[in-house]
């Protein structure tokens, strides 16, 4: 009897990561009757649904405005514990599938008196970097934040004249709210393609017991760092798991003021869908939403599931660069 046990249990523990694997894959394949968002609807709501004019014509920080003296003082009231947790990747100097545009990094001198080092990010918005993108830095047929034409705003020669990453000097400090897909759905990383939708994100909220709100940052989880731990460097531009296109109205509705995620789409890109970017540049430049490209959120999540809290104060620092279009970032969650 002993031995049967213990061969079944063998069964199982073998078995296991086939089952899940499984549901994985049958889970994206469940999607396919899930509808697209038209080029038709997304250009209707490019027209009714923008934030572009709500703080004025001349404003530069967008949602950033619902980040209120109450909000901080809010965020800072949900400090309980002083634990905090970076939600950065470690700057990454070696070129790979995944980080085809790696920072420069050098040691310039190591003597008995001292040692210095310099470092370059050739690409701000690297696929290897965190950071977070300004308003300066994608638009609608020659549009950014506000309507802003940005033919003689933008240029080779000044850089973001208007919009810039400058507008965030003097730091973020909100609410920070996580949503943790693998969680939800019992495994450690979503499959590529997987398009979460308006549900998923509803019913993480029923089973965390929080959700976002007006001046609220969002950190949204699929798992792409746990998917590379597990399998290796991908191509996130071949393979990841994003926010369906038919999310954008919600987040309107819930009037973030940030969104940070692993990757900014989902792919591989089903026939007959909106391109890659819709959703990241629709936030960016029509809701005026600033973004936290490529976060690291797996110790988030780890330290969320200890203290059985996914909200928290979260700062955040972009570098003080005039005319920049985005900036590396270290955001940092204290529970």
């Amino acid at each position: 009897m002993r031995n049967l046990k213990l061969l079944g249990l063998t069964l199982v523990l073998v078995l296991m990561p086939f089952v899940i694997n499984f549901n994985s894959q049958y889970i994206v394949l469940a999607q396919q009757d899930l509808p697209f968002v038209s080029q038709d609807q997304f250009e209707d709501w490019k027209q009714n649904i923008n934030n572009w004019g709500r703080w004025g014509a001349d404003d530069e920080i967008g949602t950033l405005n619902l980040i209120t003296p109450a909000k901080r003082t809010e965020a800072a009231s949900l400090v309980l514990s002083g634990v905090t947790v970076s939600l950065a990747r470690n700057t990454d100097n070696v070129e790979s599938v995944d980080n085809p545009c790696p920072v420069d990094w050098e040691m310039v001198n190591a003597t008995p008196s001292g040692a210095s080092d310099r470092i370059a990010f050739r690409c701000i918005h690297g696929l290897g970097t965190t950071h977070i993108d300004g308003f300066g830095h994608r638009f609608f047929d020659g549009k950014m934040w506000n309507g802003v034409d940005m033919a003689d705003t933008v240029t080779m020669e000044g850089g973001a004249l208007v919009n810039s990453v400058l507008t965030m000097k003097d730091g973020i400090v909100t609410r920070g709210v996580l949503y943790d897909i693998p969680r939800l759905k019992g495994v450690d990383y979503l499959q590529p393609g997987y398009r979460v939708t308006v549900a998923d994100l509803e019913a993480w909220e029923a089973l965390a017991g929080v959700k976002v709100g007006s001046g609220d940052a969002m950190l949204f989880r699929w798992g792409r760092w746990a998917r590379r731990e597990a399998e290796g460097s991908f191509d996130t531009w071949e393979a990841a798991a994003g926010l369906d296109n038919n999310v954008i109205p919600w987040l309107r509705e819930r009037d973030i003021s940030i969104l940070g995620w692993e990757t900014p789409g989902y792919t591989p890109r089903p026939a007959g869908d909106l391109p890659t970017l819709a959703l990241h540049d629709f936030a960016l430049t029509m809701l005026g939403i600033h973004l936290i490209d490529r976060s690291d959120l797996d110790a988030l999540a780890a330290m969320a599931a200890v203290q059985n809290r996914w909200e928290f104060m979260l700062t955040i620092a972009p570098l003080p660069i005039p005319n920049g279009t985005g900036s590396p970032v270290n955001p940092i969650a204290i529970f």
